[in-house]
């Protein structure tokens, strides 16, 4: 029989038709949070084979099944730039450690345990990650996964926010006329 070898630094497609991000931070939006504050949202990280892994609530992390849907962004990293522990070591570490955890949404949330994983790895030599730096980065250099990710994020604040500037310029229309 013959013998298959893959390269290990080969990179794994983006496939979102199947749900896989390899080496990537994903994020969907939370209901009602994100309706008013779009860039809040559902943080969760990818193995190498594109599994992710999300702290879903109080002691569990979900794996390959997000808790607030499927991702509409995702941040593609570099592999290359873990100096500590392997990814997939570390985002399975990161994942043990949050199944024993308390979820808090203000504290210790799905944010801290992608956290914990790209600090585990060193990934680009610094162990200082953080959720505020992790969402920062996120609404940075995170890609929509099409149109579809873009309305699923965006839509609800747009019509929010229409539906006020229609009340505000009907009710302003409507006391200057009395």
């Amino acid at each position: 029989p013959k013998m298959y070898f893959r390269n290990k630094m080969e990179e794994k497609p983006i496939d979102p038709s199947r749900n896989r991000y390899p080496h990537c931070i994903v994020w969907t939006p939370l209901p009602l949070i994100s309706w008013f504050i779009p860039f809040i949202g559902h943080m969760g990280i990818a193995t190498s084979a594109g599994i992710i892994r999300d702290f879903a609530g109080p002691y569990f992390v979900s794996e390959d099944n997000m808790a607030f849907g499927t991702p509409t962004m995702y941040w593609t990293l570099n592999p290359q730039k873990v100096s500590g522990a392997s990814w997939d070591t570390a985002v399975l570490e990161a994942s043990q450690e949050y199944n024993k955890r308390m979820h808090n949404l203000f504290c210790d949330n799905c944010h801290s345990h992608v956290a914990m994983a790209l600090n585990l790895m060193k990934y680009d030599n610094s162990n200082s990650w953080n959720m505020f730096k992790l969402g920062f980065l996120m609404v940075w250099n995170g890609k929509f996964v099409g149109v579809k990710g873009f309305l699923r994020t965006w839509l609800p604040f747009i019509i929010i926010c229409s539906v006020v500037a229609i009340i505000v310029i009907l009710s302003v229309s409507l006391s200057h006329q009395g």
